[in-house]
């Protein structure tokens, strides 16, 4: 089934699907970041959100 694109938040919240704009600006959002820090958020550990969050977190610290 195709992606809702009325639909603005992120289809599914666990993971982050860079090849979908919609979800692109709805992780930058969420997460206080550009889409260059997303997409090698992203590259380094992986879609699931729990693990970029936690990314950022260790990297605030």
């Amino acid at each position: 089934m195709a992606d809702d694109l009325n639909n603005r938040g992120a289809q599914d919240r666990a993971r982050i699907n860079i090849h979908e704009p919609h979800e692109v600006r709805y992780w930058t959002e969420a997460l206080n970041v550009d889409e260059a820090q997303l997409r090698a958020l992203v590259a380094e550990v992986g879609p699931s959100a729990e693990a970029v969050r936690n990314r950022l977190l260790s990297n605030k610290g």
